[in-house]
Order: structure tokens, then sequence, then C-alpha cells
């Protein structure tokens, strides 16, 4: 979401003294100050919420002729693969140490590495002033770099964090409630409930407006969260990463790859399928599998004892300093195919939807012109993994499952035999995208 943002100006509050927002957001990028919203004019009365540079999270409020507000928290968000929910909810009736609640994930935070409580009575920005969501409003800049779902603003009402989501009893963990039972007030909305809607899901009429950029509609959610690849894996690779890390461009002095997100157990564990379109690549490049992340300056596929990559320039396979006939070749603008099966120790590579080495996906313990993986590996699993195997640069958009390359979308959708995710070409029945459902079917 890096330079879009949304927008629209309130008309008349149903009550100034009391609103609530709440939202859930994946960041992308980390280490800069990333607005998710922002409300007021440019003579400096304000609200807004922002990650900071240091990965905390601040709200500040400062109301003309009131004084500020602002809370920092000690805690910092810097898990690229999971989904935050943020709740703010604000009551000017309470005394000035209860005014304002944060909830992240439910729970109320207490910890504060500042606070500044202003005897607020009310909230006189909310009135016909400029409403953002993915920027700073009064400066034009500190856009938000990761995806957002499932907007709400209420207005006149401050609700706690359990009206948007519940914990669940077996895991433990906060689960969305996509139909909070809410009064929204006049200026109050709903949107980003299924997709990319920027309309009114609320019982109001209160549209927004993609102001700048494209607002590309993703899978990942917060109900299924997609795999993408992981900026935290990148001490030694210096890689840079954009459009929600699903594209990654390496460094040419690096030999290092860089590792996805997610993983998947390296035995007995399901099927797994994504793509990856080369934007530009070199002549070795390599693409496949790592049980490990990047530890060392000289880690790479090539003295990988669990490392398994398909290699650009022959389409050879390298295992363990061990380099053996496979494929074929590719280049700038393919697109490869990535299949494990992890439940017989396989793994499959196709070209723009032709399998390698005459390859059957479905073919299970035959393992049809497969590639033969360790079942046992070092931490009990798999990611997948790019990069080069010389001092060389390559820049790659991975597909997994969002139907995107990039920002482009996918030309002609394949089938998808699981229900789960949309590729350039058909999913092999029996597999699916690497994402929390995924791991769960």
């Amino acid at each position: 979401m890096a330079n879009t943002y949304l927008t629209r100006t309130t008309g008349t509050s149903t009550l100034n003294t009391k609103c609530t927002f709440s939202g859930w957001y994946k960041r992308s990028i980390l280490g800069t100050y990333q607005h998710i919203f922002s409300v007021g004019d440019t003579s400096g009365a304000q609200l807004r919420g922002r990650f900071r540079d240091t990965d905390t999270f601040q709200l500040y409020a400062n109301i003309t002729g009131q004084g500020e507000i602002q809370y920092i928290t000690n805690r910092k968000f810097r898990d690229t693969s999971a989904w935050y929910h943020i709740l703010i909810s604000i009551d000017c009736t309470q005394s000035a140490s209860n005014r304002v609640k944060l909830y992240f994930n439910g729970i109320e935070e207490t910890s504060f590495d500042g606070t500044t409580q202003a005897e607020i009575t009310s909230i006189t920005l909310l009135n016909s002033q400029p409403f953002q969501i993915g920027r700073r409003a009064q400066t034009a800049d500190t856009y938000f770099d990761g995806s957002i779902s499932h907007f709400h603003f209420i207005d006149g009402t401050a609700y706690d964090a359990s009206y948007f989501g519940s914990t669940d009893a077996t895991t433990g963990e906060w689960k969305i409630n996509t139909s909070p039972s809410v009064t929204y007030g006049n200026n109050g909305f709903f949107i980003l409930k299924d997709g990319n809607s920027v309309t009114d899901a609320s019982p109001n009429t209160n549209n927004w407006t993609v102001a700048n950029g494209t607002l590309t509609k993703t899978e990942d959610n917060p109900s299924n969260v997609f795999c993408t690849m992981n900026p935290l894996d990148n001490y030694w690779q210096g890689s840079t990463f954009a459009n929600g890390n699903n594209t990654i461009t390496t460094s040419a002095s690096k030999e290092n790859y860089n590792t996805s997100t997610l993983a998947m157990p390296s035995n007995d564990a399901g099927k797994y399928y994504c793509e990856v379109k080369m934007v530009s690549a070199s002549a070795y490049t390599v693409l496949g599998l790592a049980d490990k992340l990047t530890t060392s300056a000289t880690s790479n596929f090539k003295n990988h004892t669990y490392g398994y990559a398909l290699t650009s320039d022959s389409g050879n396979i390298i295992n363990n300093n061990n380099s053996s006939s496979y494929g074929v070749s590719f280049t700038t603008n393919d697109i490869i195919g990535i299949a494990v099966d992890t439940d017989n120790n396989k793994l499959y590579f196709s070209k723009n939807g032709t399998w390698m080495n005459s390859g059957v996906p479905t073919s299970g313990s035959t393992g049809t012109g497969a590639i033969s993986i360790s079942a046992t590996t070092t931490n009990g699993y798999y990611m997948f993994a790019s990069g080069t195997r010389h001092n060389d640069s390559l820049q790659a958009s991975w597909n997994f499952g969002n139907g995107y390359f990039g920002t482009t979308a996918v030309s002609s959708a394949g089938t998808n035999a699981s229900g789960n995710g949309i590729f350039e070409y058909d999913c092999p029945a029996g597999f699916t995208a690497l994402s929390t459902k995924g791991l769960n079917l």
C-alpha cells in the first residue's frame, strides 16, 4: 500500500466526545514512520495513529484550544507474517487517565514509553474534516506500507475490543469478528470488508475514494494469513522488498538466499504450491527450498544439506555441493511453479505451466519426475527460498496465492483443487497455497 491512500471528508458528528477506530494491519516494511490513519486539517489540529521508526505504535491528538493526547507503546510491532488488530477507544467523559484506551489483538495496552493526557472534553475535529487512511493528511507523507482489512470508524460510541474479535478457546489466538453489532453514528463507516472495496458496508453510505496509487485485493486476510518473503531474514543478504514483501530484489554482492515467512513441516504435513515470476533473472538465479534462515555470510544453496534449488542457467538441481541434471533453464519473464509434497517427500518444478522432467506432482509416493527431499531436516520444516549462487542480482515476484505478480494480476487464473489461493497456472490436485488455512486443510 506504499503511496496509496484513501480519503473522505467527515460530516457533522453524532457526538464529539466518543469514538472508536478498529482495523487489522499486516506490516511489510519496518523501521520507518507510517500512518494508518489521520483526521484533521493543516492548521495542526489532528488525530492520528502511526507506527514509529522504532516499530512502536503512537496515538497522537492535538485539539485546538484543549491540548494534546499522546500514547507511545513500549511494545514493538515487528512480525511481518502476522495481522495485528488495533483498536482505539476514546471517551472524553472519563477521567484523563481513562479517557483513551488502546487494544492490540484484544488486550488493553498498559505499558507505555510516554503518555500525555490533556483534559480533552470534545474531539471537535471529527466535524467536517479531512479523514485519510494510509498516510498522514496534514503533511501528505509517511504512507503505510502493508495491508489493511476491516477498517471501522464509530462516531458517538467508545467500544472495547470484544465487539470486533474474540479469543479462540483452543489456540488462544485473537480472531476477527467479521460482522460486529455496533452503532456507527453519522460519520461512522466500515470499509475493506471483503477485499479492496471502499464502499461503506455499514448502514451508512459514507463511501471512500482511492486518492492515489492502486488498492490491490489480496487473498491474505486476518482469517487466513498467506506466506510472503521474510524481510527479517535479510541481515547478510541486504535484499529489498516491495509489494507486500512478495517482490524481492537481491544485492549483487551477496550469494545468500532469502526465505519465506511461513514454513512447511518437512514430513507428512501436506502439499503446497506457489509461483515465481522472474522480473529480472541472472545467469546464477536459484529457486527452491531451504530448512533454515541465512545465519552467516557464507550460507547459500550450494553447500546446504537441506537446500534444494533449481538453477536458471542449466535447470540443474543443486544440493549439498552437488549438481544434477533435472529440468530446463529459465530467464526474465518466465514463471516457475514449485510444488512440494511433504507427505511423500517430493519436489517438482514447472516452467510456464509445463512440469520439468515430465514431472507429475499427483503421482504420490511414485514421484514421477520428482526430486526426492529429506524427510528429516535440521529444524523440521522447509521454507520457500530464492537467491543467487554467485555474486549477482535478481528480482523476483512471488505469488503465494494472492493472484498477483507484483502489482499485476495473473492473466488467467488456473484451477485450484483445494480452493485456497489464486495462481496463473493450474494448481495440482490436492495441493494448496502456503497459508494458515492451507497448513490446516
